[in-house]
């Protein structure tokens, strides 16, 4: 073989090599330029190159003018609220944790008290001779207005924890059925209770207000510590005060039941979400009052559940716990009589 030959030979080596080169990074550079092509399109025209469904419901959520649903009313064409996810934060959250939070540590509390001080039991031996708290009616108001209260606590709390205390129990299908049975007693049951509370607020109004008797009976702490028991009325300063925690908190949780009971009053959602909020902060602290004042009533005072179950109490006990209200009973009885005596 020439010298001319093998140079030839030598350079058509040289030219495959550069022509493979050139074909390899044409493979590899060509597709990219592909990808570059569409970024600088997309780029160009971002606003226009979407999602259909993802841009649907955008405008959903911001309450686009365009959404439409065929019922007419307020806010019918509101398909999703935003508020709604917030609101179920809420309840599910903070509030229901906080809430049985609250429960327990009052019901902890009250079996503590209970356990260290006992009942606080009658100063004096009971003279057999009684006086009349409460009348017939005004017993018949005051079970009415407790019994339909714990009906509501009880139904509220189990709509409230079922999913999480409620269902593992009893199963889906057993709390679908009790649910729907605890919603309807509820809803029917608050406007009565609601009514039966107005009642009570109007009758006792005037032996509530506070004075300075009251004053001392809480610096006494009502008398539940130690054996010196503060001067009363009819109505001692823990009474008032839960009375007045039920012309407030009840107040506000029969107003905002009757929001969530008829949600046609052309109310928004967002003044039902918030009446719903406001109904269970308010119901955690009622119930967390009713535990106190059911206790007082009950177990922890010896002689107090007499009152309210035959209406009658010992001269004792009322001597005890309530002697303001007894010196005034024996001034009218004194009055009266003297009425009747022949001059």
């Amino acid at each position: 073989m020439s010298a001319t030959s093998t140079m030839n030979l030598a350079q058509r080596k040289k030219i495959m090599r550069r022509s493979f080169i050139v074909m390899l990074l044409a493979i590899i550079l060509l597709p990219l330029s592909g990808y570059w092509l569409m970024g600088n399109q997309a780029t160009d025209s971002e606003a226009t190159v979407t999602n259909p469904r993802a841009d649907t419901w955008r405008q959903v959520r911001q309450g686009s003018p365009d959404a439409y649903t065929a019922v007419q009313g307020r806010e019918t064409n509101v398909l999703i609220q935003n508020m709604g996810q917030n609101w179920r934060q809420l309840r599910n959250g903070p509030l229901a944790t906080y809430g049985s939070w609250l429960i327990f540590a009052v019901l902890a509390a009250l079996t503590l008290f209970y356990l260290t001080r006992g009942q606080v039991k009658l100063t004096h031996p009971r003279t057999g001779k009684t006086v009349e708290r409460w009348t017939l009616n005004e017993r018949r108001l005051h079970w009415l207005t407790a019994t339909l209260f714990i009906i509501l606590a009880i139904t509220g709390l189990s709509l409230l924890y079922g999913r999480y205390v409620l269902i593992p129990i009893m199963g889906h299908v057993a709390f679908a059925a009790y649910a729907d049975v605890a919603k309807w007693a509820h809803n029917i049951l608050g406007p009565v209770f609601s009514v039966a509370l107005l009642v009570i607020l109007v009758k006792w109004f005037k032996e509530n207000l506070f004075s300075r008797v009251d004053l001392e009976w809480f610096k006494g702490f009502g008398g539940i510590i130690g054996d010196q028991h503060p001067p009363a009325g009819k109505f001692n300063g823990g009474e008032k005060l839960w009375y007045w925690t039920l012309a407030t908190a009840g107040v506000a949780i029969c107003a905002t039941g009757f929001v969530l009971d008829f949600p046609n009053f052309d109310q928004t959602r967002f003044v039902i979400q918030i009446s719903h909020l406001i109904h269970l902060s308010t119901a955690f602290l009622l119930i967390a009052f009713a535990f106190g004042h059911i206790y007082i009533g009950t177990i922890g005072t010896e002689g107090a559940l007499e009152g309210m179950t035959t209406g009658h109490v010992d001269t004792a006990w009322a001597e005890q716990h309530h002697n303001l209200w007894l010196e005034e009973l024996q001034a009218q009885q004194q009055a009266d009589n003297d009425k009747q005596t022949p001059q």
